[in-house]
């Protein structure tokens, strides 16, 4: 494996606060590496720090110089008065470029609807990331450095770019990844890096055993930690009981997955909710009769007919400009139907996220009102101090902004000096203060770190009431909500049994429907099957290229005491477990190789 970038005790501080301190690292041919950890720990520096955009304050950074590096950064770099065209496929003409199938994919899966002789100046901030995406990926890069790649991307085009990755990894690519899309995460990385405290921790694997290795180590190493720990137990517990397609796991996984979550209950208890549910909205909230809604000549709804009930958790997808947005707006009584009506419970006490981040201004006497010199601490008391929580239990609201992150200086720091992660938490936190029994939840994944989703999600998991998502976030989805709904820009709200996966199915049936295509001689569930295998390969060469190390030190430790019996003991035990678990990993790997070869 050819060696692309190394950084060697690498540390840079920001004032008075290290982001970074003496980390070594590095990428070489073939690693798919994600990169996880909270806003504002140091991801996307790390990042810039490998591709030559920042310099360490000390340490040093080697980069192969024979290696092409690609870079999307959070921002895309244009020249202004170039063309998408220009910009992406370099003024190639349409018979040129579509004659290659490998740049056929990518444009037609990201650049679907996007005039290639537009101007980059005219477009939205969502069709520019697209545009800088289809740029780096068309690039001849041997390691792509990608930080949020999915961000304005929809189910079927992050569905799609796993796919491109994987077939790019398997043809030795290296990439680099930061994404708080935990699918997207297990689906292409083969190593996770989490940045956090000044240092960055590897995990071999995906987002998946990341976080069973996670949950292991705090088990083992941080006792007081002990709300990090149950949050991470939970998780891996609905990882263990969800989608079918998450048990693919080895055997040896799936039997340690089994011993942590022995004793953790399900996720939620459904029925118990629903009935509190009831109890407090009584038997109806939402009846959608007849309800048709157009906009701009496209029919978003024909005569829709829904009814949603208490304690229903329900997930939405659909393409860009399907109406996904305007069905929660048409619920919330901010829209009104073309034709139809929208009945709603008489206890319906709603609240509802929307995809703008925080906004501040507004009336000063007003205390849902926020202004830029606000505090965090005192915005939210203004609205209350004491919550009693789904479960009956009071807390304070210090706890809660505690547990959304915002701890020691973060609790009187200036609202208008919040990143828009932060905003993203506060507002979030504002809403469940207001004790709402609807939630109407709009892109709520968007800038959040994973450990914020995760204590949202185990807030959700007692939360008594009727819960609508939309959201491209698989993970999040499957893990907040009962069933999911798909609209199919038809005009039609239908029910999938199957979850995303038919929803992709059902897209690709659709005549005239543009999907993202499949990448040429992938996606096949055999071809899937081949790319975990050797994912899987990788990992346990690298486990068992450690423990030959490890067993030779036994060895040469053992000469070195030969007259010692108690440390000959105590090293021949150790000796004994080593080799075991390497006879262990060697059977682990036949059988993955039997299965690699099959491919």
């Amino acid at each position: 494996m050819a060696n692309i970038v190394n950084a060697e005790r690498i540390s840079l501080a920001f004032g008075t606060r290290t982001l970074l301190d003496e980390v070594s690292l590095g990428l070489s041919t073939g690693d798919v590496v994600g990169v996880v950890g909270r806003n504002g720990d140091g991801k996307t520096t790390l990042l810039r720090l490998l591709v030559g955009e920042a310099d360490p304050d000390s340490g040093q950074i080697i980069r192969n110089s024979g290696a092409s590096i690609g870079y999307l950064g959070q921002t895309e770099r244009f020249d202004e008065r170039a063309s998408v065209r220009e910009a992406v496929i370099g003024g190639q003409a349409d018979h040129v470029w579509a004659a290659q199938a490998s740049r056929r994919a990518v444009v037609h899966s990201l650049l679907a609807g996007i005039d290639l002789d537009r101007g980059v100046a005219e477009l939205s901030g969502g069709e520019r990331r697209r545009v800088g995406l289809a740029a780096v990926l068309l690039g001849d890069h041997d390691l792509l450095v990608l930080d949020e790649p999915t961000n304005h991307l929809d189910v079927e085009a992050i569905a799609w770019l796993a796919e491109y990755l994987n077939s790019r990894q398997s043809a030795g690519m290296a990439m680099l990844v930061v994404s708080h899309d935990r699918w997207f995460l297990d689906a292409v990385c083969n190593r996770v890096w989490e940045v956090h405290d000044a240092v960055v921790d590897s995990y071999e694997g995906g987002y998946a055993a990341y976080v069973l290795a996670r949950a292991e180590r705090v088990r083992q190493a941080a006792a007081n930690e002990a709300r990090r720990q149950n949050l991470l137990r939970k998780e891996l517990a609905w990882l263990r009981r969800g989608p079918p397609a998450r048990t693919s796991k080895p055997k040896f996984r799936i039997d340690a997955a089994n011993e942590l979550i022995r004793d953790v209950p399900e996720a939620r208890d459904t029925i118990k909710l629903r009935e509190f549910a009831v109890s407090r909205l009584g038997k109806d909230v939402f009846d959608l009769h007849q309800l048709s809604y157009a906009i701009e000549g496209r029919t978003l709804f024909d005569r829709l007919d829904w009814s949603i009930g208490p304690g229903d958790r329900i997930g939405i997808i659909g393409v860009n400009g399907a109406g996904k947005t305007t069905l929660l707006r048409l619920l919330a009584g901010e829209l009104s139907p073309a034709s139809g009506t929208v009945k709603r419970g008489r206890t319906l006490r709603l609240g509802q996220l929307s995809q703008d981040v925080l906004a501040l201004g507004g009336d000063p006497a007003d205390p849902e009102s926020l202004s830029a010199d606000d505090q965090v601490l005192p915005a939210v008391q203004r609205l209350q101090r004491q919550v009693r929580l789904a479960t009956g239990v009071e807390t304070s609201t210090s706890n809660l902004l505690e547990e959304f992150g915002f701890r020691g200086d973060k609790l009187v720091t200036r609202i208008g000096e919040l990143s828009g992660g932060e905003r993203r938490r506060l507002q979030f936190l504002r809403l469940l203060l207001t004790e709402p029994n609807v939630l109407l939840l709009d892109e709520p994944t968007n800038d959040l770190d994973i450990d914020t989703l995760t204590v949202i999600e185990d807030y959700l998991d007692t939360w008594p009431g009727t819960l609508m998502v939309v959201s491209h976030d698989r993970w999040f989805l499957e893990r907040t909500c009962d069933v999911v709904y798909a609209l199919l820009g038809d005009g039609r709200c239908v029910l999938l049994p199957g979850g995303v996966d038919e929803y992709l199915k059902r897209r690709r049936e659709i005549p005239g429907a543009a999907p993202a295509p499949t990448v040429p001689d992938s996606g096949s569930s055999s071809a899937a099957q081949l790319r975990q295998a050797r994912k899987d390969l990788a990992r346990i060469e690298g486990q068992l290229a450690k423990l030959e190390s490890h067993i030779a030190d036994l060895h040469t430790r053992l000469e070195a005491s030969a007259s010692d019996y108690a440390t000959l003991v105590s090293l021949g035990a150790e000796l004994a477990q080593a080799e075991a678990r390497r006879t262990d990993l060697e059977g682990q790997w036949l059988e993955l190789a039997e299965t690699a070869d099959l491919g």
